[in-house]
């Protein structure tokens, strides 16, 4: 079996074996996970929370308050900042190399900060997206009702036409 070019099929295939006569022999899916699970050692959560930045041990460099925090505004700031911080780095870089690892780490920081911020407006774009998609579907509908109507106001008129040539003849 080590060498065959197809190996054999998993043994619980058996419990299929009457599918084609019968689909409700198929024994039922499990049941979702919910809660924590382990995949690949990892210990994974099913609830999506964007866990804080005090959680990952990161400095926090915009106001605490989801409801205050003018997104715009902050990540304009935090882009700012960045770019001052890879100048700075520049020069300490040409000036004095081996300080080089206190503004990596503020870098670093600030980019944290700034994927956290714009992992927080996911959800915001996930319904951005789905509203969007929506409006198109109701709009290909609407289209397609119209194209309806005028193709059956064409059957009708060609319908007309043909009973007013077949009465005439």
């Amino acid at each position: 079996m080590a060498t065959a070019t197809y190996p054999p099929p998993p043994p619980y295939y058996r419990l299929y074996k009457d599918y084609s006569e019968n689909p409700n022999s198929a024994p039922e899916p499990p049941p979702p996970i919910d809660g924590t699970y382990v995949c690949f050692g990892g210990n994974y959560t099913t609830e999506d929370v964007l866990p804080s930045l005090e959680e990952q041990g990161v400095p926090q460099l915009y106001p605490k308050d989801s409801n205050v925090v003018d997104y715009k505004k902050e990540l304009r700031s935090l882009n700012r900042e960045l770019q001052l911080h890879i100048l700075e780095l520049a020069d300490v870089l040409v000036d004095r190399p081996s300080q080089y690892a206190k503004r990596i780490g503020d870098i670093s920081s600030i980019f944290k900060n700034l994927h956290h911020l714009l992992n927080s407006l996911r959800p915001h774009q996930a319904r951005a997206t789905l509203i969007h998609i929506m409006e198109l579907q109701i709009q290909q509908r609407k289209q397609a009702v119209e194209d309806i109507k005028r193709r059956r106001e064409e059957a009708q008129r060609l319908l007309k036409d043909a009973f007013v040539t077949l009465d005439g003849q």
